[in-house]
């Protein structure tokens, strides 16, 4: 629950950008100042970085970044809660219709922004979500393994045409988004939540980078292990989907 958010200017933006950190205060400036680039004057934005019980010199980062401009927000977590808490924290705190995510570590390239940003805006509200798709992936063969495996299987049983779902870089109307069922791991499930919601997906290929300093925060042994009771309980959801009813108002 946000008791209280940071103040804001009375512009309201049309895109937010939510970006989930734990301790990554090496890689705040070079991504703020790449985000700013790719977006540019094409939107009203703002920047929200959700600081997910940082022990490190995040915070002060973020502070410093902040002062002078009013359109970068910090909210932090007493204590780590995980990525998808994060992500969630962020989204509910949004104030643009729309809202892209990306990691904070550097490896996602926020120059593909405007892409996933038009995509949802071209879909005219049937296209619930753009997806990034890594290309080139700057990890080690251990981790890329593990994740084709936990793709792979993921992809087997709930059929949701995603090769990729780890990939940080997605945007959606925060709606839409807020509408989904919460659990721990949301955030790689979101393709198949969103398609039993009745919305299309739009796949974005993007260049993967390597990180710029620091060691991966989240998301290491998700993708299979500890994901298999969440796999379940999205098969279970997507099949006890019922339609939604047309309803109207008789007066």
């Amino acid at each position: 629950m946000i008791e209280t958010l940071p103040s804001v200017s009375s512009v309201e933006p049309a895109v937010s950008v939510v970006v989930p950190v734990r301790n990554e205060e090496n890689n705040i400036g070079p991504l703020i100042d790449e985000i700013d680039t790719a977006l540019g004057k094409q939107w009203p934005y703002e920047i929200i970085y959700v600081n997910d019980g940082s022990t490190d010199g995040t915070g002060d980062r973020l502070a410093q970044r902040a002062q002078g401009r009013n359109n970068l927000r910090q909210i932090r977590h007493e204590k780590s809660a995980g990525q998808s808490a994060a992500v969630r924290t962020g989204v509910r705190a949004a104030r643009g219709a729309i809202v892209v995510t990306l990691d904070g570590d550097g490896q996602n390239n926020p120059a593909f922004l405007p892409a996933l940003i038009l995509a949802i805006e071209q879909g005219e509200g049937k296209v619930g979500l753009a997806a990034g798709q890594r290309v080139g992936r700057q990890d080690t063969t251990f981790k890329k393994w593990q994740s084709r495996v936990a793709n792979a299987v993921r992809n087997a049983i709930l059929k949701d045409g995603t090769r990729d779902t780890g990939c940080g870089l997605k945007g959606f109307r925060r709606e839409v988004f807020l509408a989904l069922p919460y659990f721990d791991g949301l955030h790689r499930f979101l393709p198949a939540l969103v398609r039993r919601e009745g919305y299309d997906i739009v796949y974005v290929d993007v260049i993967d980078r390597p990180r710029r300093s620091g060691v991966s925060n989240y998301g290491f042994f998700d993708r299979l292990w500890v994901g298999v009771m969440d796999l379940a309980g999205v098969w279970w959801l997507i099949h006890r989907k019922k339609s939604k009813p047309v309803a109207t108002e008789v007066r």
